[in-house]
């Protein structure tokens, strides 16, 4: 297994641009009140999830309440070349929404309305500042949801942005199968729309695909059209606990490929089940755990079920718990969701070096054992969580932000981790995204060839280079 080529940006590349007085002055004669230069409103739109402390706060923030403002900001910074960052809830983990080159940050937060639900179709169409959990509250009447579950409640338009998957993914897809069009403002302040609401379409070039996952570098997603589902008729929860990360993982790989229709299968490793035990007051069994809930016809369930305990219980798969209840397996998922915080809190005062790839489901084993083993010879806190059933696994390095060796250690394992799952046929990111934390591994996976293509892409959408400059590639 080669090194990857190119370092990691731990440290990002901070390059200023000027923010003219005359462009403050146009924002505040625009906006009014939607316009802040207040520092506390300046460093919460200056920083998100990810561990990057040392970016200064973007020069000011406009809140958009429509397409229009939308449009407005980004004509009136592409008059003076400054950059625009879009912001919906703030939860990225990359660093997407650092303001490495200053500018103007944009929160559509306000654009939070559900403005059409198309049940007969099964679609729906969302402004960006919709989160998933309002979504699927306020179409619950209908009998349909909205699958794709990142675990925090993120918004769609950030979702969108960063092509997000989570729990779900291994029967529902990502967004990038569930995005049927789009209402994105370009780089010139124009407003276009990409896609239908028909479920396929041979027409012209796939300008939905092009913006989803672009992660705000190419325009601002203002409305997004949206797959939903009906709620399956039966759904069963349950919780496995095996010797080894090994036996969990292969029971997967086994469900998988015998075609088992599972909706979801999450792997926690011990490290993981004993701080989200602590954070949630859960009397979960603490080694490695898979967590698998079941969608379909109660007939269709049962045989689910009973499928899957017999292949883990080749694996040695012990104390098979159902979750027979709502409110059970909200518990259940509420603490697989909060692993993150539990990590954090299981160390105060830490930061979390987060990594996310994604290998063939029959080389998950491989890329898996070998992170752990390297975060054990470590000895730095970790947490493991994955979306196995699609390949995917998370681990969570918690550094103490003052121990440059840690934080050092911490990046080497990242990187070991990201060159196992490239060596394995697998990518640098399955559902985080790119943004300043990646963009080296971007290179070694996609080659210079297609990262030089998606330069050309860029330079012709945003020639200026303001929309969201620094990220994804340098």
């Amino acid at each position: 297994m080669n090194a990857p080529t190119q370092a990691v940006h731990v440290t990002p590349e901070i390059k200023p641009r000027p923010v003219p007085a005359a462009l403050i002055d146009a924002l505040k004669a625009r906006f009014g009140a939607q316009f802040s230069q207040a520092q506390a409103v300046r460093e919460q739109h200056g920083r998100d999830e990810s561990a990057f402390t040392t970016v200064p706060p973007p020069a000011a923030v406009v809140f958009a309440d429509s397409t229009a403002d939308v449009q407005d900001a980004v004509k009136l910074c592409a008059q003076y070349k400054v950059p625009v960052i879009p912001y919906g809830v703030g939860s990225s983990l990359e660093g997407h929404l650092l303001a490495v080159q200053g500018g103007v940050s944009l929160d559509v937060s306000r654009m939070n309305k559900v403005l059409s639900v198309n049940a007969e179709d099964l679609t729906v169409t969302v402004q960006p500042g919709v989160t998933r959990e309002q979504l699927n509250a306020e179409i619950k009447s209908t009998g349909l949801f909205f699958p794709i579950d990142p675990g925090a409640n993120a918004s769609l338009g950030g979702m969108c942005a960063t092509r997000a998957s989570g729990t779900n993914a291994v029967r529902y897809g990502t967004m990038r199968e569930n995005v049927l069009a789009l209402e994105v403002v370009t780089a010139a302040g124009e407003a276009v729309r990409t896609g239908t609401r028909a479920k396929k379409s041979s027409a012209g070039y796939d300008l939905t695909r092009l913006f989803v996952g672009s992660e705000g570098t190419l325009g601002v997603i203002t409305e997004a059209t949206l797959r939903i589902y009906p709620l399956p008729e039966a759904v069963a929860a349950a919780i496995c606990s095996f010797g080894s990360i090994a036996d969990a993982v292969n029971t997967v790989i086994q469900i998988i490929q015998l075609g088992v229709p599972i909706a979801r299968v999450e792997l926690l490793d011990g490290h993981t089940v004993r701080i989200v035990n602590q954070h949630s007051k859960l009397t979960l069994r603490e080694g490695p755990m898979l967590l698998m809930e079941f969608h379909g016809s109660p007939a269709g369930v049962k045989e689910q079920t009973e499928t899957v305990q017999a292949i883990a219980a080749e694996h040695g798969g012990a104390g098979f718990e159902w979750a027979d209840t709502p409110e059970e397996r909200s518990r259940l998922w509420a603490a697989r969701h909060n692993a993150y915080f539990a990590g954090v809190q299981s160390r105060p005062g830490c930061r979390c070096i987060t990594t996310d790839v994604c290998v063939p489901i029959s080389r998950l084993a491989d890329a898996l054992l070998d992170s752990v083993q390297e975060a054990d010879d470590s000895r730095i806190p970790y947490f493991l969580v994955g979306h196995v059933g699609d390949g995917n696994f998370h681990m969570g390095y918690l550094i103490d932000p003052d121990d440059d060796a840690e934080r050092a250690r911490a990046e080497q394992l990242n990187r070991q981790v990201v060159a196992r799952a490239l060596a394995l046929g697998g990518t640098c990111s399955g559902e985080h995204g790119v943004g300043l934390h990646k963009m080296g591994f971007l290179l070694d996976e996609a080659g210079a060839g297609a990262v030089d293509l998606m330069r050309t892409i860029k330079r012709a959408l945003d020639p200026l280079d303001i929309m969201n400059p620094g990220k994804v590639f340098s």
